[in-house]
């Protein structure tokens, strides 16, 4: 049975199940349909959020839920964005490698140094917001309004700048904890 506490779950469930119909939109070149659906699937990301907070219904799975939503959505675009042309494949890899060094960092500090309770720094927010950005930018200029290409061409470099420093950041804070773990122990 579904209590008022798991709404903020199942927001976050439902935006991952977004990212199909947001793909299948971008492949199929329906650059407005999908960008109403980004927008819902955004809008859901911080209703979720609010709900959480505001009626004090966080959670375990929701903490795991919310940015593995985020994720999906983004990664998932992303790949699409790339595989159409629109955004450059390097910058879909930095993307991923960058997720990919920050999960394995969160595993190998987990179970290796101390159990981690991350949370997201300044640099990462600022990485996550560009990127959306970034998603809203293209499939905008492709469906709705043609924006400059020096937004867009500068858009991707800021993604590719607060990618790069957002994983440097991880690694180096979470190598600077770990060593003073081991100082301590």
């Amino acid at each position: 049975m579904l209590k008022r506490e798991d709404i903020p779950n199942l927001i976050s469930i439902l935006r991952i199940f977004m990212s199909v119909p947001i793909v299948w939109m971008l492949l199929e070149q329906q650059f407005g349909v999908a960008l109403v659906l980004f927008a819902v699937a955004g809008i859901s990301d911080g209703l979720d959020g609010y709900l959480a907070k505001h009626y004090g219904w966080q959670s375990q799975l929701g903490g795991l839920l919310d940015p593995l939503a985020d994720k999906v959505l983004l990664v998932s675009s992303y790949l699409t964005l790339a595989l159409i042309d629109i955004i450059p494949v390097w910058l879909v890899m930095l993307v991923i490698l960058r997720d990919l060094v920050i999960v394995t960092g969160a595993l190998v500090y987990h179970f290796r140094v101390m159990e981690l309770t991350a949370s997201p720094s300044l640099i990462s927010k600022i990485n996550t917001f560009s990127q959306i950005v970034l998603v809203l930018a293209v499939v905008l200029d492709r469906g709705l309004v043609t924006l400059p290409g020096v937004l867009l061409d500068s858009l991707v470099w800021v993604v590719m700048a607060t990618t790069l420093a957002s994983g440097v950041n991880y690694v180096w804070v979470w190598s600077r904890l770990a060593m003073a773990h081991q100082k301590d122990h």
